[in-house]
């Protein structure tokens, strides 16, 4: 579980740097930054999605009664 929580942090990390290339990089008229960070982006958003399914998944059946 410490792996996946390891990895769900990389991915915000990585999702925070593509906003912050894209703000500087439309700023400086570097569209092909934009375009290469929305792809990235869009990629680790992806990836994300599919972790907090699998981690929603992997919950113990009574773990639901608790709440």
């Amino acid at each position: 579980m410490g792996k996946k929580v390891a990895l769900n942090v990389l991915y915000n990390i990585g999702i925070f740097l593509c906003i912050i290339i894209t703000y500087s990089a439309i700023e400086h008229a570097r569209y092909e930054y934009v375009l290469a960070c929305a792809f990235i982006a869009g990629i680790l958003i992806t990836l994300k999605v599919k972790l907090i399914k699998e981690v929603k998944g992997t919950e113990k059946p009574g773990a639901k009664d608790l709440k």
